[in-house]
């Protein structure tokens, strides 16, 4: 074994642990303190940090920067406070190392974070530096790329491709360390990120895996045992099974719909099996859940959950719900959690026994069920186990009745199968246009071959036809420069003004072109088109979430057209309205979340995520119009945003503008008189501080803030 360096001893200290696990051994050996660009693939929770981490602390101590990208806010979060650790540890830089996240804000060049040592990116954070030609990426001497294998995912792949594609091709110089799950081509994405490969599968707690079929489990190690049956489902009795074993559970179900009820089915059994302190403990988490949350059944469901020891997770809850469930599992308050896949792919919340639900998952593409693949399959496996905790993890299959393959299949195919090897998701229309217009508007004058050449140097290139390649670039280079978003002169590609400010806001080309035509086609005036401009928003190919209308709303939808017809900019029927478009509205007239959730079935984190998407093209939206020369429509479309993210009605945007101050707070404010800000201005402390939703505290900082403005 390799001497560990003081600095590296140190880290290991930090976060509890006495030596080396033998993937890191093996990255040692692969040279990753000495500069080596090194693919690490090993199973979840096998230490892959503490490599980023023992590479990060020899890039400071050589006064280079660092840069850790992950796919998603919440990693990046998590990551950040991992890498908090080396802010206490002497790295003999002669001050404390300084660690930063920055995940959202597209249209921002982040010069903040020059002032950082440890940079934590979202991969498309990361992108948008890129096309802000951001200095203090020449500083960086080691880029982390986390989850790796989402190479493969549809959505998060060609960002995270071309990501890595630029990092080789600018600063070749920087280190690369990539950070994947196993997967069965990992020489293949080692040989294309020029990366010495690092394979294990080794993992702290050991893992078995197995099939239930007809009450009885079939274990990997030979095992096999029957379980108690309640009747409700085989999921819920693999996972409270585990709970009589003295572990945590966590069931993978394939819809939000089904993880709710199987948490409902499992309340009463794992109640039950709490002790007096657990339940208090449980009542405590319930009863934050409901003071930090808000009104929707949903979150109402939630709690009530919560306080009997079950939770269920998916995208449909409010990042707070989400963050206390989170919490509250981490704790052992919750004692099963039930969760759509996402969360494998999220936060690290490991269990001692791991059930798969089903194998099926809705996809959208081909309009209906199929099974998952192997790969994300050891995904949901990488969650049982806990570390320091248990000796071993399970993860345990469900066979269903419904579908045509028996258990033994199962066990064959996904028990002793293989992850299926990483392919590129680049060769979309909608990939290479956006990452095409960003190349060359980063990069102004570059000429067809070798605009080609980059293209090239991607996975895409590596596992397609080179005329495939060709023609693709070639069809979006067509398309970009029809829209007048890129121009040639003299065989050289330049972005013009529109494509600039395309590729800046961060927004799909197509999208760019909507708003620009609508725009254009949209009659001069200062009339009020707020409804308008909120249905190009939502219908824009950006867009997201895009909740379909059910049966019973088409007619709601129509009239609210009808009642706001001169708000339109070209003639819609209801049919060509999403129930987003109809809920944002609903979010601006001051809906609350009951009757967001209870009247048109929207759930607060998909409300979440519309309201953070719709802002930001809204913002979007307002910068091509003034590109445009729109001045007429620059205030409408300032408050449309306003409007977006605080959930109110045009009155109130005077209000929200005080810092602290949001809807429920401006909204109390213009009820008791106080309609805009001078009137709040001149109103006595003491007045302020006895509106309701206000108080002493609020009402202190309003005015500190407004006696700062006067010296201003």
């Amino acid at each position: 074994m390799q001497t560990i360096p003081d600095t590296i001893k140190a880290i290991l200290g930090s976060l509890g642990y006495e030596s080396l696990y033998p993937p890191q051994e093996k990255a040692m050996a692969a040279g990753i303190l000495d500069g080596k660009n090194v693919l690490v693939t090993t199973p979840t929770a096998s230490g892959k940090t503490l490599v980023a981490m023992m590479a990060i602390a020899r890039t400071l101590q050589r006064s280079k920067k660092a840069v850790y990208l992950t796919p998603l806010r919440a990693l990046a979060s998590e990551k950040a406070s991992d890498l908090k650790a080396l802010e206490g540890i002497d790295l003999g830089l002669g001050r404390k190392a300084k660690v930063m996240v920055a995940t959202g804000d597209y249209d921002s060049s982040g010069k903040e974070l020059a002032f950082a040592d440890v940079i934590v990116l979202t991969n498309e954070k990361m992108d948008t530096l890129f096309r802000h030609g951001v200095g203090w990426l020449g500083e960086v001497g080691l880029f982390v790329a986390d989850e790796v294998h989402l190479i493969g995912d549809r959505e998060r792949g060609p960002t995270l491709e071309m990501m890595l594609t630029r990092i080789r091709k600018l600063y070749s110089d920087a280190q690369i360390v990539a950070l994947s799950a196993t997967v069965s081509n990992a020489d293949e994405i080692s040989d294309w990120l020029s990366c010495t490969l690092v394979e294990s599968c080794w993992r702290p707690t050991k893992l078995v895996e197995g099939v239930y079929e007809y009450g009885s489990v079939r274990m990997g190690d030979g095992r096999t045992f029957r379980v108690q049956t309640a009747g409700t489902s085989a999921s819920v009795d693999l996972a409270i099974d585990a709970l009589d074993n003295g572990g945590q559970a966590l069931i993978f179900a394939e819809t939000r719909k089904r993880a709710s009820s199987l948490a409902a089915k499992a309340a009463e059994g794992v109640y039950k099996r709490l002790d007096k302190g657990a339940r208090e403990l449980a009542a405590k988490a319930s009863a934050e859940i409901l003071d930090k949350g808000d009104d929707a059944e949903l979150t109402r469901t939630l709690a009530q959950l919560v306080g009997k020891g079950v939770a269920f997770h998916h995208a449909g809850l409010a990042p707070s719900s989400r963050k206390i469930v989170e919490e509250s599992f981490k704790a052992g308050i919750v004692k099963l959690l039930t969760a759509t896949p996402t969360l494998a792919a999220g936060v690290n919340l490991p269990a001692r026994r791991v059930v798969v639900a089903s194998i099926l998952r809705y996809d959208a593409e081909y309009g209906g069920n199929v099974p998952i693949s192997v790969m994300e399959y050891k995904q949901l496996c990488g969650r049982a186990g806990r570390p320091k905790y248990d000796t071993a993890g399970e993860a345990i299959i469900v066979a269903e009745s419904t579908t045509a393959t028996n258990g033994d299949e199962i066990y064959d195919h996904y028990v002793l199968g293989t992850p299926e090897p990483l392919r590129s998701q680049l060769a979309g229309d909608r990939a290479i246009r956006f990452h095409l217009l960003s190349t060359i508007a980063s990069v102004p004058g570059m000429k067809k071959p070798e605009i080609l050449e980059v293209f090239a140097s991607t996975l895409f290139a590596r596992q397609y036809r080179s005329a495939t390649v060709q023609f693709k670039v070639e069809s979006a280079l067509e398309y970009l420069e029809s829209e007048e978003l890129v121009k040639a002169r003299n065989e050289r590609y330049i972005a013009t003004e529109f494509g600039k400010r395309t590729s800046l806001l961060y927004i799909d080309p197509q999208t760019a072109v909507d708003f620009r035509d609508a725009l254009n086609r949209a009659e001069k005036g200062r009339r009020k088109r707020t409804l308008g401009f909120l249905h190009l928003v939502t219908q824009s190919p950006d867009f997201y979430p895009k909740l379909s209308l059910r049966k019973k709303d088409p007619d709601e939808v129509s009239l609210l057209l009808q009642e706001r017809r001169g708000e339109l900019l070209y003639d819609i029927s209801e049919y060509d309205c999403s129930r987003s478009f109809w809920a944002l509205a609903e979010w601006m007239e001051e809906a609350g979340d009951r009757v967001l959730g209870d009247r048109m079935g929207v759930e607060p984190g998909d409300m979440h995520r519309m309201v953070e998407t719709g802002e930001w093209l809204a913002y979007s939206l307002y910068e091509v119009a003034k590109l445009l020369g729109r001045e007429d429509m620059l205030s409408d479309l300032y408050a449309l945003r306003t409007r977006i993210r605080y959930g109110i009605k045009d009155e109130l945007i005077s209000l929200v503008a005080l810092e602290g101050v949001g809807r429920v707070r401006a909204r109390a404010l213009y009820n008791a008189g106080l309609t805009d800000v001078p009137k709040v201005a001149k109103a006595p402390q003491a007045k302020l501080a006895s509106i309701p939703k206000i108080g002493p505290a609020v009402a202190e900082k309003i005015k500190a803030q407004l006696a700062r403005r006067q010296t201003q």
